[in-house]
């Protein structure tokens, strides 16, 4: 199971990173305008953060293995469809599906491991869980480079056989687990869904089209307003997606806070370093890959320790010590014109670090603030602030690109290293060192 769900998460998390290489062919290939190729990101984007919640929740009342399932063969058809697609809108609407997929199978991943393991045993799976996210990210830039050498889309084919791999091993060697049949709150999922929709694609747009730009003001409020009303509808419902009572717990509150935090930092941070390496240094997408490991196996290898020893650690140490790290090394990082890429090495090497001993006990601590049968839930919430503090992360720091490649690099990793001391502190001042003692 754990190979399985670490499989699939490497897979959909690629797909993030992976198809930016790939737009110069899938230009060439499919005569795509600019803003056909932004939505070849905003589309996988925008459904990916828009449905995790949705997916985590109705995973506890339908069956965690089954909505786990379903989402990987939606995701890994939406790749086929990609792979095969002859037009620039065939292209958008398949990774639109590839997104909701996505999201079914990255909310309902923790619930699965949260199940599965117990004990010592449950924090050395997030760690591996956790190395596999980083690895994801970091070499994403390396395989799409492997791949556009011979065709786009490998990029996206390749998903297709082992979607269906895994698919194979959930439904032969893993348990259905399941909080219960009650009944699904439709009014819920349609707020919640279009509202982040809304928020999220306003926040990716806006440093684009402008903040002052009446469809992105049109945007943020209709999110604004959906939300707004999804809370109300939540508070009165007996059974409703959302447990709203989490927002009074200390220790979910500094978990959010730090989650938002660390992935606003790292993420923008991480896209920025890449583009300095190939824009200004010259260096192909395969060679910035290869300069990426170190920051990969470190990250590996702090998440593995880090689950290791995550019953003898408290979270507060782990989320709140991982955001110090990811702080110290942006904050360190000033460059020069004509600097060389090693003077990246020391952020690479501390983000890692701070990656790998986060990431585990975010997922760990998600599911640990809740009863087992809510896990879906709490860690769908866990995702979705995840994926919020990345494309927050992104409206606040685009509009450093303009500055210049070494100016705007500089300023990048200045804020972001601000921004994780912050998620620092809310780890250490909010979360409690005994998050089982909490769960009621």
């Amino acid at each position: 199971m754990l190979a399985a769900v670490s499989t699939a998460t490497f897979m959909l998390l690629l797909d993030v990173t992976v198809v930016n290489v790939a737009l110069p062919g899938i230009q060439r290939t499919l005569q795509a305008t600019f803003i056909d190729l932004a939505w070849v990101i905003d589309a996988y984007a925008l459904t990916l953060a828009a449905f995790l919640l949705t997916a985590g929740s109705l995973a506890d009342r339908l069956g965690r293995r089954r909505v786990f399932v379903a989402g990987l063969a939606l995701f890994t058809l939406a790749s086929l469809l990609c792979g095969l697609a002859a037009t620039p809108l065939m292209l958008n609407l398949a990774r639109a599906a590839q997104g909701v997929g996505g999201a079914v199978m990255y909310a309902v991943a923790p619930a699965l491991i949260a199940g599965g393991f117990t004990g010592r045993e449950r924090g050395i799976a997030f760690g591996i869980s956790g190395g596999v996210t980083g690895l994801a990210v970091a070499v994403g830039p390396l395989i799409g480079g492997a791949l556009t050498d011979v065709s786009w889309r490998l990029v996206f084919l390749l998903n297709v056989p082992v979607g269906v791999l895994v698919a194979a091993v959930m439904l032969a060697k893993v348990a259905e687990s399941r909080a219960g049949r009650g009944p699904i709150d439709w009014p819920g999922v349609a707020l919640l869904s279009s509202g982040l929709a809304l928020l999220v694609f306003g926040l990716m747009r806006g440093g684009k089209d402008g903040w002052g730009s009446p469809l992105i003001i049109a945007m943020l409020a209709g999110a604004i307003a959906l939300l707004v009303a999804f809370v109300r509808v939540e508070l009165v419902r007996q059974a409703p997606m959302l447990d709203l009572g989490l927002f009074r717990n200390r220790s979910f509150i500094g978990l959010s806070l730090a989650t938002v935090a660390i992935n606003a930092a790292v993420y923008v941070a991480l896209l920025f370093m890449v583009l300095h390496l190939q824009n200004t240094l010259g260096y192909t997408p395969f060679e910035t890959g290869l300069r990426f490991l170190p920051f990969t196996l470190v990250l590996f290898v702090a998440a593995a320790v880090a689950g290791t020893f995550a019953a003898q650690i408290p979270a507060r140490a782990l989320i709140g010590g991982g955001s110090l790290a990811v702080a110290a090394g942006f904050l360190a990082t000033r460059l020069a014109a004509g600097s060389p890429w090693t003077e990246l090495l020391a952020a690479m090497v501390l983000a890692g670090v701070g990656m790998g001993l986060f990431n585990p006990a975010r997922a760990a601590t998600a599911v640990d603030l809740v009863p087992l049968e809510r896990a879906g839930m709490s860690s769908g919430i866990s995702e979705t602030f995840q994926q919020g503090g990345v494309a927050l992360g992104i409206a606040a720091l685009a509009g450093a690109g303009n500055l210049g490649p070494v100016e705007g690099l500089n300023t990048v990793m200045l804020i972001a290293g601000l921004i994780a001391l912050a998620g620092a502190a809310a780890g250490f001042a909010l979360i409690r060192s005994r998050i089982t003692a909490e769960v009621s």
